[in-house]
């Protein structure tokens, strides 16, 4: 069992930055492959990023690549997600996940409760 927990959600200015945190407990941290996703009122969930176990392997939704960035300290058991420049279609609630690989993160079977991000316009 791994408990997920997001922090750094806020309003912010269109252009601006943030940074979220996914603090994990529980089983070991660094045997998951972890992820990103967010949801906006009305929309589906949709996937932004992840990283592979070791950190040494990072995916992106192709329209985010470049403007968020995923890292993960695993002495911390935390995983991280810069976005910068940011739209008001960011807007949306932040999802942290964890899965046994990338592979298989969209059907992740431990799903934090979700941190809200507002980009103001």
């Amino acid at each position: 069992q791994v408990q997920l927990v997001e922090s750094g959600g806020g309003l912010v200015q269109a252009g601006g930055s943030l940074r979220l945190s996914c603090a994990a407990s529980g089983r070991t941290f660094n045997r998951y492959a972890m992820g990103w996703f967010r949801q906006a009122p009305g929309k589906a969930r949709e996937f932004v990023g992840g990283s592979s176990w070791s950190g040494g392997r990072t995916t992106y939704a192709g329209s985010l690549e470049g403007r968020f960035t995923i890292s993960r300290d695993n002495a911390k058991n935390t995983m991280y997600l810069q976005m910068n420049s940011l739209k008001p279609e960011d807007t949306a609630t932040y999802y942290c996940a964890a899965a046994d690989s990338l592979a298989v993160i969209r059907s992740a079977a431990y799903w934090g409760q979700g941190t809200l991000v507002t980009v103001s316009s």
